[in-house]
């Protein structure tokens, strides 16, 4: 019993330290840059993948309502693998390209006077604020996802329920909202 008890600390503790551990990691490779690579294909498959996870989401919360146990749980286990796929290409991605500016219509890097001018003011907000939650709710979902699922291999599955009536909308806000932030940078992409 002590073993056991000890191995479930064991992946508390490498939970939290994941969780901690990914967005410091994704932050520093930020500042790498690896010339030489024209990936400006990623964006539009991870966002692909970004819709993808937010159906299977819908897909597995349907199923658990309907008492489909085991396909919920496969496809939980999909989008997580999913969820993974899309980090490891959205890092890629941005260690071999410039970052893209909302409204930079020339694709030089630099909002001029005119672009300026170009884009309402509402949809920058609304850019800016679907951004910015998009990527505060990408870190804070991390452990909840891990938790969540925890507490179901566990077999503890009233604290995996409680946990995910907060997990599932976060993470689904996080898959869809990635969408919606391709859907309005994509003009703004190098061609």
């Amino acid at each position: 019993m002590e073993s056991t008890q000890s191995t479930k600390t064991g992946i508390r503790k490498l939970i939290i330290v994941l969780s901690i551990i990914i967005p410091a990691v994704v932050a520093a490779l930020f500042k790498v840059k690896i010339e030489g690579y024209d990936w400006h294909f990623l964006p539009s498959i991870y966002a692909c993948i970004n819709g993808l996870t937010a159906v299977l989401l819908v897909v597995a919360l349907v199923a658990i309502k309907q008492k489909k146990i085991s396909l919920h749980e496969g496809i939980i286990k999909v989008c997580m693998a999913l969820s993974v796929l899309f980090l490891l290409l959205y890092v890629a991605y941005h260690m071999t390209s410039d970052p893209t500016l909302y409204g930079d219509l020339n694709g030089n890097g630099e909002l001029d006077p005119y672009e300026l001018t170009t884009i309402s003011s509402g949809a920058k907000i609304a850019y800016f604020f679907i951004l910015i939650t998009h990527i505060i709710l990408s870190i804070a979902v991390i452990p909840m996802v891990l938790f969540s699922y925890l507490y179901a291999w566990e077999g503890k599955y009233d604290k995996h329920r409680k946990w995910t009536k907060i997990t599932w909308p976060l993470w689904f806000y996080v898959a869809a909202s990635g969408v919606v932030v391709y859907i309005m940078i994509s003009p703004y992409y190098p061609h």
